[in-house]
């Protein structure tokens, strides 16, 4: 199962207690969870689109970039090796890489997102006079869909897509009945994407006026950092106001929390079909989102809310609660797939698998992590440090991670970090030249 736009601080169990997700605390506690899991970045401002890319193919940036349309897709080697693979939601790929990767389909959502409104309509700069959307409002259409046009029977009447993602996912695990065939259920879901759009009751878990401003809220970010007026920035009045962040964050819960119930579906019907015990259970994002810190609102920057996503395994043999918090990159989920059912590892796929952290002590297998925003944004962050470079404008961004998480103090122009700044910028380099960056600086 995989969330859009979610980042790793919506976990109630992991990092925000005021954030309820009882059904991802449950896997939690039954499985394994990444803290410092991340994404490699993108090359266009539609982030999902890379990170999937990466996450189907196990290729690096810059390779899964340049790769062509025939490149081998997670689902399609599973599918090769025998097993009944079936997708529901959301995709975002090419439509010759979804039909050569799945056997069937359930229903599928927009290739990017459910639209309630053209960019600059009642959707975008929210909260202004005048504005009356509302997320629970079916009229608003976007995330509110047909039953019975998306399932192809059922009920004439409208209901979320996380709740008709669940609905098909629970009529595919219910038909297998006592099939024997091993399977792989690819349930995409498109929340809490924007629009953040959820029934009532979970909007009114998040009154307003009582969210908690992120410690590295900002008015304005305070530079151009490539795409500050991309559709996601526009979601929200500039500058920003603690009215409008807290606005945005509540209906942001409030989706995480529609979803979370959804995931809860999928797993209570997986427990009917009687499969649980022998099946491996993943939930991750593809990407996470600022949500009013650093004073952005959307996912195309390298600041931790948007590269640092959640993951959580469950299966067979698997430790339940157990917590790694070494940095690993999401897009590993291919190889270990594969490793865990035994099969091998195409040579293709560049990412380690994460079999070995499952089932072992923590061991760091990366000397720092990788990030690049297009040609705008580079990173590399160590356990302790981060640096950000944005060549276009040439500024240099250098945080102490374990004394400032938020990120907030930049400690580039200190003389006292000269050292760690020349060390990390060595280790940049070094990256881009193995992983075929073709940007110079």
């Amino acid at each position: 199962m995989i969330a859009d736009d979610m980042t790793y601080r919506a976990v109630g169990a992991l990092h925000n207690r005021r954030v309820h997700t009882p059904n991802l605390n449950h896997l939690v506690a039954g499985g394994c969870a990444f803290t410092h899991a991340f994404h490699q970045g993108s090359w266009t401002p539609a982030i999902c689109i890379a990170s999937r890319t990466m996450m189907h193919t196990g290729l690096t940036a810059f390779h899964a970039e340049s790769a062509g349309d025939d490149v081998l897709m997670w689902p399609q080697a599973l599918t090769q090796a025998g097993y009944h693979t079936h997708l529901i939601g959301k995709w975002h790929l090419s439509q010759a890489s979804l039909r050569r990767s799945f056997r069937t389909f359930g229903p599928l959502g927009p290739a990017g997102m459910f639209e309630s409104s053209p960019v600059n309509g009642p959707a975008y700069h929210r909260p202004s006079p005048g504005n009356r959307w509302k997320p629970w409002d079916k009229s608003q259409k976007g995330n509110w869909i047909n039953v019975r046009q998306y399932l192809g029977h059922g009920p004439d009447k409208i209901a979320h897509s996380a709740l008709v993602w669940a609905m098909a996912a629970e009529e595919f695990l219910r038909a297998r009945g006592n099939a024997r065939e091993p399977f792989c259920l690819y349930v995409g879901f498109h929340m809490p994407h924007d629009p953040r759009q959820a029934e009532r009751k979970y909007v009114n878990l998040y009154p307003q006026r009582q969210q908690v401003l992120p410690p590295n809220f900002l008015p304005c970010h305070p530079f151009d950092q490539g795409d500050f007026h991309i559709r996601d920035e526009l979601l929200a009045p500039f500058p920003r106001t603690p009215e409008a962040v807290g606005l945005h964050l509540a209906e942001y819960y409030a989706a995480v929390t529609q979803l979370d119930t959804a995931v809860g579906r999928v797993l209570a019907a997986l427990e009917k079909s009687g499969h649980t015990a022998n099946t491996i259970v993943i939930f991750t994002s593809d990407h996470g989102l600022a949500v009013g810190e650093h004073g952005l609102m959307g996912k195309q920057n390298l600041y931790d809310c948007s590269v640092r996503i959640p993951l959580i395994i469950r299966g067979p043999h698997i430790p339940a609660g157990k917590i790694v918090d070494v940095p690993v990159y999401q897009h590993s989920i291919f190889p270990t797939v594969h490793e865990l059912l035994g099969l091998p590892i195409p040579t293709t796929v560049e990412f380690p698998s994460l079999v070995e952290l499952l089932h072992g002590p923590p061991r760091e297998i990366y000397r720092a992590v990788f990030c690049r925003y297009r040609d705008f944004q580079r990173s590399v962050r160590t356990r302790q440090h981060k640096l950000i470079y944005y060549p276009h404008v040439d500024v240099l961004q250098l945080f102490d991670l374990q004394r400032d998480p938020w990120e907030t103090t930049n400690l580039n122009v200190s003389a006292r970090h000269a050292t760690v700044r020349k060390k990390l910028w060595r280790t940049l380099q070094q990256f881009q030249r193995e992983l075929d960056d073709p940007t110079k600086f």
